[in-house]
């Protein structure tokens, strides 16, 4: 009997270009609507003054739909890939750009959070520890996430990439079987 020898090929997702130039074009034009509204019934428009709150939030409001405009920009230009699971490991891209060897990586699972599921990754402490991935609960546009309650450990989100968390895990189980954890 002849062995079949399997080839696995590597993953890589990317930033998803619809979904991100969707974001970039949706926070467009609510600046724009919001503009063209006050612009046009100035009798309901807040007055330019720190003393007016419907001027401050507003204008916060304004801020925060230019820097999602951005950040959808940048992304849909930026074609690197952000999760790569290959023979090799796992790198996570996100800023980061760190390679984890499969003998670092001590399980992966599936959690949803709310109805999103995300890739948990973790992680022998030191090279947790090593990579310094700069995780922060309260950076909401973050790929990667710490996981409460577990220290050595990160969770990737797979809102804006054009591979679903499934599906990377999916990789996981094809190159290192024994590290999927239910």
């Amino acid at each position: 009997m002849r062995a079949v020898r399997k080839i696995m090929k590597a993953l890589q997702a990317r930033y998803g270009a619809l979904h991100n130039v969707s974001m970039a074009v949706v926070a467009i034009v609510m600046v724009g609507a919001a503009v063209v509204h006050f612009a046009t019934t100035s009798a309901n428009a807040p007055t330019l003054s720190l003393n007016d709150p419907r001027s401050v939030l507003f204008g916060v409001l304004a801020i925060a739909m230019i820097f999602y405009a951005w950040l959808g920009i940048t992304r849909f230009i930026n074609r690197e890939p952000q999760v790569v699971i290959d023979r090799d490991g796992i790198v996570l891209g996100f800023g980061r750009n760190r390679r984890f060897a499969w003998d670092e990586v001590q399980w992966v699972r599936l959690r949803r959070l709310a109805l999103r599921p995300q890739l948990q990754v973790g992680l022998a402490p030191e090279a947790f520890v090593a990579a310094d991935l700069r995780l922060s609960m309260w950076n909401l546009d973050d790929g990667l996430r710490p996981i409460r309650g577990v220290p050595a450990a990160v969770a990737v989100r797979d809102n804006g990439l054009d591979t679903s968390a499934a599906t990377m895990l999916d990789a996981v189980r094809a190159f290192r079987p024994n590290l999927v954890k239910a």
